[in-house]
């Protein structure tokens, strides 16, 4: 897997080119387009991008993206920026399933998402490709805790390869993965493997690499705000 930035579909034409087997379109990497993400449908690799909330998960799907990641905070080894981002996701989810079918219109074009998407998610439950948790995972109960939480897998990178042992914990969140239910397990797999990365508090991070976002406000009320402007009379007209 190899990252591009948010936007740079040039940089994504030279990963596929080169051979990589996913490319991450990554806001850990400063934003290429502030308007708009790779229209990744013109591709043939596969690739992840990340999400706060279902509107983000879901425009991104439209775009192309074969996986989904919660955003997290990269490289902080706190992983409450992760947990947040997981259960918005999926109490938004659940709200979606609990709306009426005339409700689904109005809530789309709110996040700016496709109607076929939206009715995915009533009907199943689900975003429509698979939602890793990432950003903040340091140790196996970390990851075991996302797994609870409802998500299909868990990216690490810093988590290990920041640590005393990384060969050590990469075992050992494996373990705690495919384990994630069952505590003696996480315990064992939690013994014996070096100190955890250096952790940094989110609250105190000058610039959250969870905040850049490429084309974050739907499209339909940016394009409404730019034309006319912001104004209370436009309220509730469709464009």
């Amino acid at each position: 897997m190899a990252k591009c930035r948010i936007g740079h579909f040039v940089e994504s034409q030279v990963l596929q080119q080169i051979g990589v087997d996913c490319i991450d379109e990554s806001e850990v990497l400063t934003v290429a387009d502030e308007g708009n993400h790779v229209n990744k449908t013109k591709f043939k690799v596969p690739f992840v991008c990340g999400c706060r909330n279902l509107g983000e998960a879901l425009r991104r799907v439209a775009e192309g993206a074969s996986m989904i990641r919660t955003k997290g905070e990269a490289g902080t080894g706190d992983v409450v920026e992760a947990v947040r981002h997981i259960r918005t996701l999926h109490k938004e989810m659940r709200m979606v399933q609990m709306m009426d079918e005339d409700e689904l219109f109005t809530y789309a074009k709110e996040i700016g998402a496709p109607i076929d998407l939206v009715q995915h998610v009533k009907k199943t439950g689900k975003l429509p490709v698979v939602n890793f948790a990432a950003g903040g995972v340091a140790t196996p109960a970390d990851a075991a805790l996302c797994m609870q939480l409802g998500v299909d897998g868990v990216f690490v990178g810093s988590g290990i390869f920041k640590s005393e042992d990384p060969a050590k914990r990469a075992r050992a969140i494996v373990k705690a993965v495919t384990h994630f239910n069952d505590p003696q397990v996480i315990a064992e797999v939690s013994e014996d493997i070096g100190e955890a990365m250096t952790g940094i508090n989110c609250d105190g991070l000058a610039t959250r690499f969870a905040d850049r976002e490429g084309g974050n406000m739907p499209a339909a009320k940016k394009a409404r705000m730019e034309s006319y402007g912001d104004h209370k009379g436009l309220a509730g007209t469709a464009f």
